[in-house]
């Protein structure tokens, strides 16, 4: 804290509040270690255990050896401090609660995205029935197509990791509500319901949902039978991918999404496949929040060309 490089950090934030948070969410011993450790294996074959939880994930630093601290996999001390560490630590500290509130703002997160497509009606979800039930969490209405978005702040548990036999109730406990939601909206949008006055009936009708961290392979034909049927297509994808594809400027999204459902092969790829090779521009919304930060211009005053990464 004391080397040159470190004078611009500790004018925002001060190295005595640096030390304090790496004591108390960075730092562990031997003993605890191997504890934690041991509590963190969901498998006795030692070929899967590359696949368990590391808890260096969650203390990437120990003391005991020496001066100083010992970093055993330098790059997971970056990971501590990136949006996945903060959330497996904002749920250790106050449990369901922080990740219900996280629900909330990602969904309100991925509807400024959809906000970004160009001539396009971004509808919140609608309120229906006697029992006042709700629709998908977003449908986007374009020229080509009504897209309905239902938004799932999860990511895949390690037994989806290590394909456990409780990998399928796993997907089914994360996942089997967003494809139930999206076919439900879709029958009461074709029923011609009046709360659904607004979003048309004369055009394809598409499903989305999307999730804070990949779900590798799951459109993919041996995942799909494992997930409720619908009516509509549906396609699993990461915010990630949301990102880029609301940026594609030498194509209507839309058309770009008809063209991949259409395709028997490449609507079982990621949603990534079918962005690949068009014009984007930048992502205000990330660059928005890669400004917001203290640090974020360099000499010149410009933001770096790397910021999309680095706020998302």
């Amino acid at each position: 804290m004391e080397a040159p490089d470190a004078e611009r950090i500790c004018a925002e934030i001060p190295a005595s509040t640096i030390l304090s948070v790496a004591e108390k969410h960075f730092v562990t011993d031997t003993a605890a270690f191997r504890q934690a450790n041991e509590r963190a294996q969901l498998t006795t074959d030692p070929l899967l255990r590359r696949y368990e939880y590391n808890p260096l994930r969650t203390t990437p630093l120990v003391k005991g050896y020496g001066q100083g601290l010992l970093a055993p996999v330098s790059q997971l001390v970056a990971a501590k401090a990136s949006p996945l560490g903060i959330y497996y630590t904002g749920v250790a500290r106050f449990g369901s609660a922080f990740a219900e509130d996280l629900g909330d703002l990602f969904e309100a997160y991925v509807g400024r995205q959809l906000g970004l497509l160009p001539e396009a009606a971004v509808l919140p979800e609608i309120v229906y029935g006697a029992n006042r039930s709700l629709s998908v969490d977003w449908i986007v209405v374009t020229e080509e197509l009504v897209l309905l978005v239902e938004v799932k702040s999860v990511r895949p548990t390690a037994h989806l990791r290590l394909a456990t036999e409780r990998r399928v109730k796993e997907l089914q406990r994360m996942l089997g509500r967003a494809y139930e939601q999206i076919d439900n909206t879709a029958a009461l949008i074709a029923s011609g319901r009046k709360e659904f006055a607004e979003v048309p009936t004369d055009r394809p009708v598409l499903g989305l949902i999307v999730t804070m961290e990949p779900f590798h392979i799951v459109n993919a034909p041996l995942q799909r039978p494992l997930l409720p049927a619908t009516t509509v297509p549906v396609t699993v994808c990461s915010v990630g991918e949301l990102e880029d594809m609301v940026t594609i400027t030498d194509a209507p999204v839309g058309r770009v999404l008809l063209e991949r459902a259409a395709d028997a092969r490449r609507s079982t790829y990621a949603l990534r496949e079918a962005l690949s090779g068009h014009d984007h521009a930048r992502n205000p919304v990330l660059d928005a929040g890669w400004s917001s930060y203290p640090w974020s211009r360099g000499a010149a005053g410009q933001v770096p060309s790397e910021s999309a990464g680095t706020a998302r």
